[in-house]
């Protein structure tokens, strides 16, 4: 009798203990669309199939955010290996087609040219694009990118030193909205840090054609209105052809850009009526880490 009891006890608390794969689809949604792609990659998608293939919804896929997680990892060293490289071109590539078309934002580092070149042919209407410390990206998917992603409003290639002006200028003819621009250096002091990684550093004379930014952007980026240039070396030439011709600017990171003076950018600026905000050169208080 005591047996029994127990097993009626034992069915009965099994009775009480919801089964999570039979969640409708509208909470699989909501719940599913409050994590970031990482969590959903290892968790939810190998539960069972329909989890599986809410997580595979083109709904839950419009945007690609790794920044987050690239931020709040303390581990660096390995991120400039081939295999981390691989295992991030993996899970763009993934989201890239279970987008079916209507990836719009990716916010990436690390990943290749295969991975990009994988974008361009698949997402047409990518808005945002950040590729920041991408040693493997090159003109080759970031130009076929510019060309078949004319949407885009919002670029980052920060410290990535093998996309050329070239191909800057691509992204300037054709992406007609383009409002938001961010090319940053590398931190003086850091450029040791960042030569023990693959040589990633062994072509110093990007640091020489900073008023050649400049001019790719004063004459094809006309419409821009957020520019971020920290670390540049552009001079009060420059800079004087950005404000003469991107006449809509609103913000402005000049952080670091020592061969600025004073006088030019106040001389600059004057001309910017719509401009809100601006981080000059010697704002020494904005100089954070920001590499890898």
């Amino acid at each position: 009798m005591e047996v029994n009891n127990g097993r009626r006890n034992v069915e009965m608390k099994s009775e009480h203990i919801p089964d999570w794969t039979k969640l409708n689809l509208d909470c699989l949604f909501d719940i599913f669309s409050r994590l970031s792609i990482q969590q959903r990659c290892v968790a939810p998608m190998l539960v069972c199939k329909t989890w599986m293939n809410v997580c595979k919804d083109p709904f839950l896929n419009s945007v690609f955010d790794l920044e987050g997680w690239f931020l709040s990892s303390t581990e660096t060293s390995n991120r400039w290996t081939s295999k981390f490289s691989e295992k991030v071109d993996s899970i763009l590539m993934s989201v890239a087609e279970w987008s079916e078309g209507g990836l719009k934002e990716i916010r990436v580092r690390h990943c290749t040219d295969q991975s990009l070149l994988y974008v361009a042919d698949r997402c047409p209407n990518l808005e945002v694009l950040w590729v920041k410390h991408c040693p493997k990206v090159t003109d080759e998917s970031m130009g076929k990118i510019a060309l078949k992603c004319p949407k885009i409003m919002e670029l980052d290639i920060s410290s990535s030193y093998e996309i050329s002006r070239e191909c800057m200028e691509v992204f300037g003819k054709n992406c007609k909205n383009l409002q938001i621009v961010k090319k940053n250096y590398v931190y003086p002091t850091e450029v040791s840090r960042f030569e023990s990684y693959e040589n990633y550093m062994e072509n110093l004379s990007i640091f020489t054609l900073g008023n050649i930014d400049a001019y790719v952007i004063s004459r094809y980026m006309q419409h821009v209105k957020h520019l971020e240039l920290r670390f540049s070396t552009m001079t009060d030439k420059g800079f004087a052809s950005i404000c003469k011709h991107c006449v809509n600017l609103e913000y402005l990171d000049l952080s670091g850009s020592r061969n600025l003076t004073m006088d030019g950018v106040i001389n600059g600026i004057s001309s910017l009526k719509n401009l809100k905000e601006i981080k000059k050169p010697n704002c020494t208080a904005f100089f954070y880490i920001d590499l890898f």
